[in-house]
């Protein structure tokens, strides 16, 4: 199954910390690329992180050294650790595939919730 899957959401006090997982069936062994990207009610999709297939990440400055993205490459499975959440992350997170012809089919998962309150 190509299709992709994020879990760990919920609701957070500010402050407080929560890790999303994704599993992405084939990234590792296609080489693909992750990102993280998130959508606030009534607000545009913003991007939130990449990860290139070498390993190396990148943050969108709202979350940077906050959230860091890691991997379980034998679970085809990327996570985001965030911490000191703010209720201005409150948003669906979802991840995406990224790369060659394969990694962008069906690249796209649903989405989890995080709600962060004050």
């Amino acid at each position: 199954q190509v299709h992709l899957v994020e879990s760990g959401g919920g609701l957070v006090q500010a402050g407080g910390s929560l890790r999303l997982s994704c599993t992405a069936p084939g990234f590792t062994s296609n080489s693909c690329g992750m990102n993280w990207y998130r959508q606030g009610s009534g607000k545009q999709l913003e991007w939130v992180s990449s990860m290139n297939p070498d390993g190396s990440t990148v943050y969108a400055d709202p979350v940077k050294g906050r959230f860091t993205v890691s991997k379980d490459k034998a679970k085809d499975t990327v996570y985001l650790q965030m911490n000191s959440l703010k209720p201005g992350d409150t948003a669906i997170y979802s991840c995406q595939r990224t790369g060659g012809n394969w990694c962008r089919l069906n690249a796209w998962g649903p989405g989890t919730q995080v709600t962060v309150s004050s």
